[in-house]
């Protein structure tokens, strides 16, 4: 195991949806002991502190295809700044939501180091609506749509302008709930997809294997993991805005964590949509912890 320089960028941010709560779950993630148990592993950790997130104005006033769109840009585009300053500095940037908005930002930032990014999204949701696909507005299920280019012109111009990942150079792993227009998305540009379906013909260990064999033939300079715990079963993280039935398993989301740090192709992360309001004794951030020391190394033996 290579010994990391961490940074921890929380992303207290809750304007991507319209759930409250989900504002908290850095300070959750924190409370489950995260710096502690990836310290005890070897690494060092440098708590950056929180993004400060604006407070929503006139939410009714505001466009109801992209809500809270203004707070969601000044968020993102603070974030940006941050990880491209972190990764500047030769450290791994750990991102702590927050919604799952925070991707945006997470990816514009990476975007200006590393030209040829592979993103591993884990998550239940494809997140690749736009303002017309959406049936509910809400940013947090479009930040893959808008890194690859598609959507509001505002978004997809966060810190640096255009697309910053390729639909080609992206495996999405869990999904269970993907809307109509993203579907099509997803056939069009021939995005790579392992669904529960995938994940319960084969298994988790072929579907990761098949993951970094595919991103590795990509000839990438840098792969980022973008955590939805609730791509995990709502049995093992109920702590989240959107759960869906007929997830992955704690044990198996710990195997491809597992394999992620044994392949060394991740270069940063996130872990997002954490609500200690929908949680029971902070068991979504306590998993959340768990998979985060899984990634950096943590053995069972």
């Amino acid at each position: 195991m290579d010994k990391h320089k961490i940074s921890i960028i929380g992303v207290p941010l809750d304007h991507g949806q319209s759930r409250r709560g989900v504002d908290m779950g850095p300070s959750a993630i924190r409370y489950a002991g995260v710096i502690e148990r990836i310290e005890a592993i070897g690494h060092e950790v440098v708590d950056e502190g929180n993004i400060q997130i604006e407070v929503a104005k006139n939410a009714e006033a505001q466009n109801s295809k992209l809500k809270n769109l203004n707070e969601v840009i000044k968020a993102n585009t603070s974030l940006a700044e941050k990880v491209e300053e972190t990764v500047a500095s030769g450290r791994f940037p750990l991102i702590l939501g927050g919604d799952h908005s925070i991707a945006i930002g997470t990816l514009a930032g990476l975007a200006s180091t590393y030209k040829n990014l592979g993103v591993i999204w884990y998550d239940a949701h494809a997140d690749l609506n736009t303002s017309e696909t959406s049936p509910s507005g809400n940013i947090h299920g479009m930040p893959m749509a808008v890194s690859i280019g598609l959507g509001d012109e505002q978004l997809i111009n966060i810190h640096t302008e255009g697309q910053k990942v390729k639909p080609e150079n992206i495996v999405i792993i869990g999904a269970r709930s993907v809307d109509p227009g993203e579907r099509a998305l997803i056939k069009e540009k021939g995005i790579k997809v392992y669904t529960m379906h995938e994940i319960d013909k084969y298994g988790m260990t072929a579907v990761i294997q098949d993951s970094i064999a595919y991103l590795q033939s990509r000839e990438l300079d840098g792969v980022h993991l973008s955590l939805d715990l609730d791509g995990l079963d709502p049995l093992y993280t109920p702590g989240v805005g959107t759960p869906v039935p007929g997830g992955i398993s704690y044990r198996e989301s710990h195997l491809a964590m597992e394999m992620l740090e044994e392949s060394g192709i991740i270069t940063s992360a996130e872990f997002v949509e954490v609500n200690p309001i929908l949680d029971e004794k902070n068991k979504t951030a306590d998993v959340a912890v768990g998979l985060i020391g899984s990634l950096f190394g943590e053995k069972l033996l």
